[in-house]
C-alpha cells in the first residue's frame, strides 16, 4: 500500500494505482474526455491535470501512479485556471451548436465545459471541416472532433479493424479514415463501437427518423416495426425508466402512439432464424460438413461485413440464413401483405435495433414472384427511438404496457436471448436437441455458452471467446464456439486456418457482449453495460412461457399455411440469402 494526501485526506491506495483511480476509489471525481480504462490512457486531453506538491508543473492524473508521500490537490485555483484554458481552446475547435446536437445533454465535453461555468470563448473559433459521405450509416462530424483518439483505440484494441488514424502533423494533426481512403473504401464493420465510446457527437449514427415520420403521414403506406430483443433491455436508460419499468410492451405503445399502424416482436422471427439456421446446420453436420470448417451463424450484420472483409474464403461457411431482421421484412412484405390483401408495396417495414451494421443491412433487396424491392425500408437505432419518443412529446412515464399485434405475437424466450453472445448458439442447441431426440431438453441444459464475459461455466480461450463440447442426448457431440468482438474473433478465425482448433459449430457477435452492447445502445460515457443487460435477457427467458423456438404456435402457422416447412423451397426463396450477391463497399 502507498501513503498518499488527496485534497487534504490521507490515504491508503494500492501500489501502481493511477491518481485517477486513487481518487475515483475515494469518491472524488477528476473531469476526463480522453481516458477510457485499459484501452485509452494517453492523457491526450489533458484535462484530468492534478497538482503536486513540490512540483511547479501540473501532472496528469490518468496515466500517473501514485507514490509514498504524495501530496495532491485535484481542484486547487492552479488546476482550475489551467482545466479551464484547456476546455476554452478545445471548444474554440469543438461545433458548439449543442441545440442541434444529438448528444445534447449527454455530451462528456458539454458536462466539463457547464462544471468549470464556461460561459464565453476568449479565443477564435476555428472548425476543421471535412466532406463526408451523408448516406452512409456510420457520420463523422470532424468540426466536432476533439482530437482524444477513443475511436482509433476502440477500433484497434477492442475491435482489431484500424479504420481510424492520426492524419496530418502539426497543428493540423487531426482523425480520420486511415489510409486516406473514404469511409466507403474501407473495411468498417458498422459496429458502432467508435460512436458509444466517442465522449462527444463527432461519430453518430445516420438520423432516418424523419424517414419514418414521412412514412407514418403517408396515407398509402402502411408502417410496420419491430423491435429487437436487445432494445428492450436499454431503451428506458435514455428516458429515465427503470429496467423494471421499461418493459417492451411500453415500446409497442410508443410506437402506436406516434402512428405506426402494426407493431411485432423481432423475437417471433428469431424464433424463425432458428427453425431455419438449426435444420441448416443438422443437415450440414449429418453431411459431415462440419469436418473441416465450421458453420457459422450470420445473425450479425457487422460480423458478415468482417467475414467478407478479413476472411472472404470463409464466406461459404456462413448460414445462408437471412437475420431475424431480414426475415421480418420479408414475411411482412409476403405473408403478412396477403393477410392483409394489400400489395407488398403498401408494407413499410420499420426496424428497431440496437445496431448500426443492421442500417447497411437493409440494402439486401427481396426478389419473390413479381415484387423486387428490399425485405427492410428504414432501420432505427435504440437511439433515435428514444429521440423519436421525445420529439411526439411523450411522457415515458405514461406508457402503457401493451401487447403486440396477432399473427406473430409469439415468442419464446429462445428468441430473446438472442440479443446477447451466446444467446443464438444456446437457442439453436435447444431446437437440434428436440430435432435429433423428439423431446426437449433441459431448457437451461446448454447454458455453458452463455456471455463468457460473465460466464464462470465457460471453457475461456480470452476474453470474449469460450468453446463447449455439447452432448445431444447421447447421439452426437457438437464442438461449438461463442466469440464477440471483431479483434477475438480475428484470433479465433486465425486459430481455425491453422487447425489449432477445430469447431462444427460458432457464433460471432461483432460488438462486444453481444447486441446488448452494440453501436446503436444508449451511450453512458465510461460504462460498459452489456453484462447487465443481457442478465436481464436471461431473466425474460427464465421466466418466459415458452423458451423453445420450435414451440412457437405462429411460427408453426406461418409454416403450415405459407412457407411448409423449414427449408422447404419457399423458406429458402424469402429466407436464406447468397452471401457473394452483395460487395460491402457498393453499400
Amino acid at each position: 500500500m502507498v501513503n498518499i494526501t488527496l485534497d487534504g485526506m490521507n490515504l491508503s491506495v494500492p501500489e501502481g494505482t493511477t491518481i485517477m483511480e486513487a481518487a475515483r476509489m475515494n469518491n472524488v471525481a477528476i473531469p476526463k474526455l480522453c481516458y477510457l480504462k485499459g484501452i485509452n490512457e494517453i492523457a491526450a486531453c489533458k484535462v484530468c491535470v492534478v497538482e503536486l506538491e513540490g512540483m511547479d508543473k501540473l501532472i496528469t492524473s490518468c496515466n500517473n501512479a501514485v507514490k509514498e508521500g504524495m501530496v495532491l490537490y485535484t481542484n486547487s485555483p492552479k488546476v482550475r485556471a489551467d482545466r479551464r484554458r484547456t476546455v476554452q481552446l478545445l471548444l474554440s475547435q469543438h461545433n458548439c451548436r449543442c441545440a442541434t446536437c444529438v448528444r445534447s445533454g449527454n455530451c462528456t465535453l458539454q458536462q466539463v465545459a457547464n462544471d468549470l461555468n464556461i460561459i464565453d470563448l476568449p479565443y477564435k473559433e476555428r472548425y476543421e471541416v471535412t466532406p463526408w459521405n451523408k448516406d452512409f450509416p456510420l457520420i463523422r462530424d470532424s468540426a466536432k472532433c476533439i482530437k482524444c483518439m477513443r475511436c482509433i483505440q476502440i477500433c484497434d484494441k477492442v475491435q482489431g479493424l484500424h479504420i481510424w488514424d492520426v492524419v496530418g502533423t502539426g497543428s493540423r494533426t487531426t482523425v480520420n479514415v486511415a489510409g486516406n481512403k473514404k469511409i466507403t473504401e474501407a473495411d468498417c464493420a458498422l459496429c458502432g463501437q467508435c460512436i458509444t465510446h466517442c465522449p462527444v457527437a463527432a461519430l453518430r449514427e445516420r438520423d432516418d427518423t424523419e424517414k419514418v415520420w414521412d412514412a407514418i403521414a403517408d396515407k398509402e403506406k402502411i408502417v410496420v416495426a419491430q423491435i429487437a430483443p436487445a432494445v428492450r433491455t436499454a431503451w428506458g436508460e435514455a428516458l429515465g425508466l427503470s429496467r423494471q419499468e421499461a418493459s417492451v410492451g411500453k415500446i409497442a405503445d410508443a410506437l402506436k402512439r406516434m402512428g405506426v399502424d402494426y407493431v411485432f416482436d423481432t423475437t417471433f422471427s428469431a424464433d424463425l432464424t432458428i427453425m431455419e439456421e438449426g435444420n441448416e446446420f443438422l443437415e450440414r453436420f449429418k453431411k459431415g460438413e462440419t469436418k473441416f470448417r465450421p458453420m457459422f451463424t450470420s445473425c450479425c450484420p457487422g460480423w458478415v461485413r468482417f467475414v467478407k472483409t478479413q476472411f472472404p474464403h470463409f464466406v461459404s461457411q456462413l448460414s445462408t440464413a437471412k437475420s431475424p431482421q431480414q426475415m421480418f421484412g420479408a414475411v411482412m412484405k409476403t405473408y403478412f401483405a396477403e393477410q392483409l390483401g394489400v400489395s407488398p408495396e403498401k408494407i413499410y417495414t420499420l426496424s428497431i435495433m440496437p445496431c448500426v451494421a443492421k442500417k447497411g443491412e437493409a440494402n439486401m433487396e427481396l426478389f419473390h414472384e413479381e415484387y423486387a424491392g428490399h425485405d427492410i425500408d428504414t432501420v432505427l437505432t435504440t437511439r433515435e427511438l428514444t429521440r423519436m419518443i421525445r420529439s411526439a412529446h411523450i411522457e415515458a412515464a405514461t406508457l402503457k404496457d401493451i401487447e403486440f399485434d396477432s399473427l406473430m405475437r409469439e415468442a419464446t424466450g429462445a428468441g430473446v436471448i438472442f440479443g446477447t453472445t451466446g444467446g443464438v448458439m444456446e437457442a439453436a442447441l435447444r431446437s437440434a436437441y428436440f430435432l435429433v431426440n423428439g423431446k426437449n431438453p433441459d431448457a437451461d441444459a446448454f447454458k455453458v455458452v452463455r456471455n463468457s464475459m460473465d460466464n464462470p461455466l465457460s471453457e475461456s480461450l480470452g476474453d470474449g471467446i469460450c468453446e463447449a463440447e455439447i452432448d445431444l442426448g447421447g447421439k452426437a457431440v457438437v464442438h461449438a464456439a461463442v466469440v464477440s468482438g471483431l479483434a477475438n474473433t480475428r484470433r479465433l478465425m486465425q486459430a481455425i486456418e491453422r487447425g489449432d482448433v477445430h469447431y462444427d459449430f460458432v457464433e460471432v457477435m461483432a460488438c462486444p457482449g453481444g447486441c446488448v452492447g452494440g453501436g446503436g445502445q444508449p451511450i453512458h460515457d465510461g460504462e460498459e453495460l452489456a453484462v447487465e443487460r443481457g442478465a436481464n435477457l436471461y431473466f425474460l427467458d427464465k421466466n418466459a412461457k415458452l423458451r423453445f423456438s420450435h414451440e412457437n404456435e405462429d411460427v408453426q402457422k406461418l409454416y403450415h399455411m405459407y412457407m411448409e416447412r423449414p427449408l422447404s423451397h419457399k423458406a429458402h426463396m424469402l429466407l436464406h440469402t447468397d452471401h457473394n450477391a452483395w460487395n460491402v463497399t457498393e453499400e
